[in-house]
């Protein structure tokens, strides 16, 4: 049997786009203006149903995985929930239509399920809304499917790294500069060749360790590829901030001006760490 759960991020942006144009379609037809509205809103509304059972179904095959990861189940479920009350209100609305098609010869008849179809049309917009609401909470603020969708390695890595590295981050702004260290340390574990862990390294060196000497160390034992401005300009500010942190600020100075007459595209950025040191 075909498993549908690679298919459900697709499908379900079918189902958003053909019931959100449909019901708008289905409401304006209903001015009498532009003829050609009444039967697209039909044909666009019985494929959203059509597609909501597809979308409930690719659900229900994708949620394992993520239902599994601590913290999530809530989440899933009521996404679930969610996408079920939405396919069944869309084939409400796609069995109404249908209706409205098979008596369209009964002109009042028709005409009333034509009113009702686009009030129940309004209530498929707010479940499908809601649904997605739902569904990017459970991927952007639980990270249900980045990373893991595949089930390959190296994506369930990049998610580790990036979660290592926001992680790190956060804790920096919070102030707690052991955790932040101790993550962006996992971090080089996790990428020891990578030239921009390295310098999140150096920036962890001065920020969290406080060993701008060390870091100063660190910078120049790495070389600065070719055609790489941004590594190049990036390391220019790590140096530069570094050497303020050792009281040498005329020195941090020097840099930045250096790096604004080699990269004029970064002047604002320059600008902006040159303010620091006034």
């Amino acid at each position: 049997m075909l498993d549908l759960a690679p298919f459900h991020p697709q499908v379900v942006h079918f189902v958003v786009a053909l019931g959100l144009v449909g019901v708008g379609l289905r409401l304006f037809s209903l001015t009498g203006k532009l003829p050609w509205t009444g039967p697209g809103a039909a044909a666009l509304l019985i494929m959203a149903g059509v597609a909501s059972i597809v979308a409930a179904q690719s659900g229900k095959a994708a949620h394992g995985p993520v239902e599994r990861m601590p913290g999530a189940a809530n989440a899933v479920q009521e996404h679930e929930e969610a996408g079920e009350w939405a396919r069944d209100v869309l084939l409400v609305v796609a069995g109404i239509e249908i209706g409205a098609l098979a008596l369209r010869k009964r002109e009042k008849v028709a005409r009333n399920l034509r009113y009702l179809s686009a009030l129940t049309g309004l209530v498929a917009c707010a479940t499908i809304y809601r649904a997605g609401d739902l569904g990017g909470d459970l991927v952007y603020s639980y990270a249900g499917g980045v990373g893991i969708r595949t089930g390959e390695a190296e994506d369930v890595h990049r998610l580790l790294v990036a979660g290592l590295y926001n992680q790190a981050r956060l804790a920096r702004q919070a102030g707690r500069k052991d955790e932040a260290q101790r993550l962006t340390d996992e971090l080089a574990r996790q990428m020891p060749n990578d030239a921009s862990v390295k310098m999140l390294s150096i920036e962890s060196m001065i920020q969290d360790r406080g060993d701008p000497q060390g870091a100063l160390t660190a910078l120049a034992a790495l070389t600065e590829p070719e055609d790489s401005p941004r590594f190049s300009i990036q390391k220019g500010m790590l140096t530069s901030e570094a050497l303020a942190a050792t009281g040498k600020k005329d020195s941090a100075r020097a840099v930045l001006q250096d790096l604004g007459k080699r990269f004029p595209r970064a002047q604002r950025m320059i600008d902006d760490a040159l303010s620091k040191l006034q």
